[in-house]
C-alpha cells in the first residue's frame, strides 16, 4: 500500500520561505509522477507544482513559477517543496500526491484530478 507523509508546514511571515517534505513508504517514488497541491478554507484544491515520472517534466501554475520549486530525492524516497517569497494568499493545508498511471504531468491538472494517492496535508499559514 502506497502511503505518502508530508511535513514541514508552519507559520512564516511574508516574504519568508519554508520546505515541505513528503517521504513515500510501501513502494518506491520514483515509478511515480508526484506533485503538491493546496486548499485554503472555502476555495477547491488546486495544483501547486508537479514532476512527471516518464520525462521529468516540471508544472508550476502561474501564481507559483519562480517562487516554489518541486524536487525528488529517489534515494531517499522524498519529494519536497520548497516555496520562497511566501504571501498570505499562500495560506492553505498543502498535500503530496502521486500517480502511477500518468508518466506526465497530466494527472496535476485541475487539482490533481489525476492522481492516485494521497497524503495528509500540513497547514501553511502566512502571517505577519
Amino acid at each position: 500500500e502506497v502511503q505518502l507523509q508530508a511535513s514541514g508546514g508552519g507559520l512564516v511571515q511574508p516574504g519568508g520561505s519554508l520546505r515541505l517534505s513528503c517521504t513515500a513508504s510501501g513502494t518506491t517514488l520514483d515509478d511515480y509522477s508526484i506533485g503538491w497541491f493546496r486548499q485554503a478554507p472555502g476555495k477547491e484544491r488546486e495544483e501547486v507544482a508537479c514532476i512527471g515520472k516518464t520525462d521529468s517534466s516540471t508544472y508550476y501554475p502561474e501564481a507559483m513559477k519562480g517562487r516554489f520549486t518541486i524536487s525528488r530525492d529517489n534515494d531517499r524516497n522524498t519529494m519536497y517543496l520548497q516555496m520562497n517569497n511566501l504571501k498570505p494568499e499562500d495560506t492553505a493545508v498543502y498535500s503530496c500526491a502521486a500517480t502511477s498511471f500518468y508518466g506526465t504531468v497530466a494527472g496535476c491538472y485541475s487539482g490533481g484530478y489525476g492522481m492516485d494517492y494521497w497524503g495528509k496535508g500540513t497547514q501553511v499559514t502566512v502571517s505577519s
